[in-house]
């Protein structure tokens, strides 16, 4: 019974490996993603720290970097995790080895032993020629050659045995160690996330005094951000209204009332096609640069700087390189393309229903009607007079604002 039940959890086990080898290539994967990130950050800022224009952009770009060494701490315990598993299920197929080794060996002892007191009592010919008929001599013949192969495949099989032990050994003595460099290379992010909080925290209070000034620019700027979206929502309810209008009047069908023209779109059988892909590829998207991580995030949350206030966001900010161009997310047509400023830009790129936002390039490729592919470049992105580089990224349902952090490849 104690033989089956082990036999039942090694099977169980065994059955995990692919699984689990394909999690542990995720995790390599957003590891790599991870560091990637964090020298980028690193990178800008170094280049923030430079200018030494603003106080605030070094704090949220610190405030980035801090997440993400928290993300890699985070995939690297998850690694660690998986190699104990890894050890827990060699340790167990190892275990089974050494007791199959030990019955083998036992059994193959025991065969010799009889074997030899066998041939000191009578010696092979007089086996054969005590034979009362020429048959049974020749059954005994071919049980003398039957149990002299299954010695020879007796030892045969404690050599493979032995060695299968020895690789299995190999393989455990390599995850063990994997799993001390992972331990020692967590232990040194620790050391540089406890590094970064105090120079963090030292920002912060560099810039106490000038709290009051602060908040009333905060505040200023999130009055900015809301119109911006209003203004969106407004262009993409106008345009809307106007693509409805085409749509009615191709199929000859009477337009639709006013409120409901100017909020949703009156899908064509392409159309729901192309929104259904969307919407099947949620969480798969990529982002809509090569290379960046966000600095702003979307929904309500505490100002990166001064924690007691509240911003909000319809989209999320992703900081990235100089010259850094925007890329589209997914295969569409450019539903508009507005000029916020002689040197600022957005493109709205529709997918059926769905709408992604560009907003702040400084020149753009692309023009109302061209259709787009998935990882086309649609423009070049701004850089403030801080050195800032930013995308503000949107996704919308008709007009309305989703999270697009959960439409994207997770970093």
């Amino acid at each position: 019974m104690t033989k089956y039940i082990f036999s039942l959890v090694f099977l169980v086990l065994s059955s995990l490996v692919w699984s689990q080898t394909d999690t542990q290539k995720k995790l390599e994967e957003r590891k790599a993603r991870l560091m990637e990130e964090i020298q980028l950050n690193e990178k800008l800022l170094r280049e923030q720290k430079k200018k030494e224009k603003s106080v605030v952009n070094i704090i949220q770009a610190q405030n980035s970097k801090i997440s993400l060494r928290e993300k890699l701490i985070v995939t690297n315990e998850m690694q660690a995790k998986l190699l104990n598993d890894d050890i827990y299920k060699n340790q167990i197929q190892l275990n089974k080895l050494n007791r199959e080794l030990k019955l083998l060996k036992d059994d193959y002892a025991n065969m010799i032993v009889k074997s030899y007191k066998s041939r000191s009592e009578r010696s092979r010919a007089m086996f054969l020629l005590s034979s009362s008929s020429f048959l049974q001599a020749y059954k005994r013949a071919q049980y003398m050659k039957q149990y002299a192969g299954y010695r020879k495949n007796q030892g045969e099989e404690i050599i493979n045995k032995s060695a299968e032990i020895e690789v299995q050994n190999k393989k455990l003595a390599e995850v063990k160690n994997e799993k001390i460099q992972l331990i020692a290379e967590q232990e040194k992010e620790k050391s540089v996330l406890e590094e970064e909080r105090k120079e963090q925290q030292k920002l912060v209070n560099s810039i106490k005094k000038d709290q009051k000034k602060l908040v009333a620019e905060i505040n200023k700027k999130q009055k900015e951000a809301r119109e911006i979206d209003r203004k969106i929502q407004e262009l993409i309810r106008a345009a809307i209204a106007e693509a409805n209008k085409k749509t009615a009047k191709k199929s000859g069908a009477k337009t639709v009332s006013t409120g409901t023209s100017s909020s949703k779109i009156v899908l064509t059988p392409e159309g729901k096609i192309i929104s259904d892909n969307f919407k099947a590829n949620k969480g798969r998207l990529p982002w809509p640069v090569k290379k960046g991580f966000v600095s702003i995030k979307f929904g309500s949350q505490p100002h990166p700087v001064v924690k007691t206030t509240q911003i909000n966001s319809n989209g999320v900010e992703i900081t990235t390189d100089q010259g850094a161009d925007a890329i589209a997310v997914f295969g569409g047509e450019v539903f508009l393309v507005q000029i916020i400023t002689p040197i600022k830009k957005a493109v709205y790129v529709q997918h059926g229903d769905f709408i992604t936002v560009y907003y702040n390039l400084s020149s753009v490729n692309v023009s109302k009607g061209d259709k787009v592919k998935e990882k086309q470049v649609i423009g070049k992105i701004f850089t403030d007079g801080n050195g800032k580089t930013a995308i503000k990224f949107s996704v919308l349902q008709n007009d309305v604002f989703l999270n697009p952090q959960s439409w994207l490849v997770p970093n």
